[in-house]
């Protein structure tokens, strides 16, 4: 069984990279019948924040990607917070250290600041002048013995013989160990683990088949690889996923601009299109030479704009269609498949009544004295406008008029207004206000027709003064459909309104 995991550190809110780094652990694991594990990488205490773990915990209940093992969800791989694990990681460092494959550095901040300046002074790649390495054990044991603190490092001068570095997206890598610091540090001072060391521990210890992590971990992988040879253990297989840039083409961050996810969820975004917009965000061609190309006609990864559910896209997930190019997340995507997915669930009743009631506090917040912010009502709204709707947080500007009194006084009402005679205007109200003071409403367009017949009017003059009247906005639902929303009186006791108010302008 595939096992996968997804680590975020407790440093700040949930962002959209790693939101998307959740998704992909999601869609691998139920794809292939496996499960997936949040662990919390919560080493590095001077970076916590307080209450990030219930925010990624909200950020992923949120959008319905629910981890099989975690916090709140006990299992066999438990503890799930690294601080609860820190033993472990010593022993594992010990295991180095008798292996010869690490050693301890006694090395003040100071010390090892002036080396690296020193270091790079006389033009070298290195940042470690390897003075602790030629320690006898003698010296190691009486140092430690007397309370120095120290850090272990691993020996990049005892390197273990491994396979060569792949990738399940970036295939085989070339050798990149010349990136990485000298002989980088494992355990600190205080005895909690770097990143390197704890994640290969959990996953050795969790038994994780498949890595999915950011492309920014890519540069370690060697050395991460070497953690497990040196320890004769088997790795997991490694993917790692393109980074996200902002639409100006910088790296997106949780320290800069709005990428928090639950900031999308507050700003009326379905997780659904979220989920949407970051999958299909870099899934392109296929780059596994040995697989069969698809048939003329089948495209090998969806367009970057399909509409598709969470069921859908773990169906044709495929880690060989990722791009190896870094992508940008265009917000105009994520307006266009919101939009997608609000139609399709404009189809169902019960979704339609669920978006009315989320909407009605919108619209109580905006118009605090409309009579019109029931849930009933609200879905009528929904159902005239479902096709303009791109968040549901448009709803109350999109249409006020169907909430309060129709702004005449605003420059889109006075232009509409100076486009039809004031003669056209009274003669457009006084025929409607007529025929459906009369008239069955339950044709109401066929009523319309006839009022524009009647009135021997142009229809585009007698529709502008009609629309002017119930909306005082030049774009909207049909006529037919304000008339079906506001009802016969209301209706009519807005065309009443906007008579005398216009009157008044005259």
């Amino acid at each position: 069984m595939v096992l996968l995991r997804f680590a975020p550190s407790p440093t700040g809110a949930l962002h959209l990279g790693g939101l998307r780094t959740a998704l992909y652990n999601y869609l691998y694991a139920k794809k292939y019948g496996g499960k997936w594990i949040l662990r919390i990488e919560d080493t590095d205490s001077s970076r916590y924040v307080p209450g990030a773990v219930d925010g990624i915990r909200a950020a992923l209940g949120w959008t319905g990607l629910e981890y099989d093992y975690g916090p709140g969800r006990d299992g066999p791989h438990s503890p799930y917070y690294q601080s609860e694990r820190l033993d472990l990681y010593r022993t594992y460092a010990h295991k180095l250290l008798e292996l010869g494959h690490a050693y301890r550095c006694f090395c003040s901040p100071d010390k090892l600041a002036s080396t690296r300046e020193r270091l790079a002074r006389t033009g070298s790649n290195a940042t470690y002048d390897k003075t602790c390495l030629h320690l006898t054990e003698e010296e190691v044991v009486r140092r430690v013995r007397a309370g120095e603190r120290s850090i272990v490092r691993f020996n990049d001068d005892r390197l273990p013989q491994r396979d060569t570095a792949t990738d399940l997206v970036f295939g085989i890598l070339r050798d990149a160990h010349a990136s990485l610091p000298t002989d980088p540090v494992l355990l600190k001072s205080d005895l909690f683990p770097t990143y390197h060391l704890a994640s290969i521990v959990d996953d050795h210890e969790m038994g994780i088949t498949h890595v999915l992590r950011g492309e920014e971990w890519l540069p370690s992988l060697p050395l991460h690889l070497d953690l497990y040879a040196s320890l004769s253990l088997k790795p997991p297989q490694f993917a790692h996923l393109p980074i996200l840039l902002n639409p100006d083409g910088t790296k997106m961050s949780k320290r800069k601009g709005n990428v928090s996810v639950l900031d999308f969820m507050h700003r009326g975004w379905e997780p659904e299109a979220l989920l949407n917009w970051l999958a299909l965000a870099g899934w392109g061609t296929q780059h596994d030479p040995d697989k069969k190309p698809s048939p003329p006609g089948d495209s090998q990864a969806p367009d970057s704009t399909a509409v598709m559910t969470l069921p859908e896209l773990v169906h044709q997930f495929d880690l060989s269609a990722l791009t190896h190019r870094r992508n940008i997340l265009d917000p105009a995507k994520l307006g266009y498949l919101n939009k997608h997915h609000l139609m399709r669930s404009w189809k169902n009743d019960e979704e339609t009544a669920r978006h009315a009631h989320r909407i009605r506090e919108l619209v109580k917040l905006d118009f605090p004295t409309s009579q019109y912010a029931t849930p009933d009502y609200i879905a009528k709204v929904i159902r005239v406008l479902q096709g303009r709707i791109t968040n549901v947080f448009d709803v109350p500007s999109l249409a006020p008029f169907f909430f309060v009194d129709p702004n005449y006084a605003s420059p889109e009402a006075e232009s509409m207004f100076r486009s039809v005679s004031s003669d056209e205007y009274q003669t457009t109200i006084d025929f409607a206000e007529q025929i459906l003071a009369e008239d069955d409403i339950s044709h109401i367009a066929t009523v319309i027709h006839d009022a524009c017949k009647a009135t021997s009017l142009k229809q585009k003059t007698f529709m502008v003064a009609l629309r002017h009247a119930l909306s005082a906005m030049k774009t909207g639902p049909s006529i037919p459909e304000i008339i079906g929303v506001l009802g016969p009186e209301r209706t009519i006791a807005r065309l009443k309104n906007a008579t005398s108010t216009v009157t008044s302008k005259i």
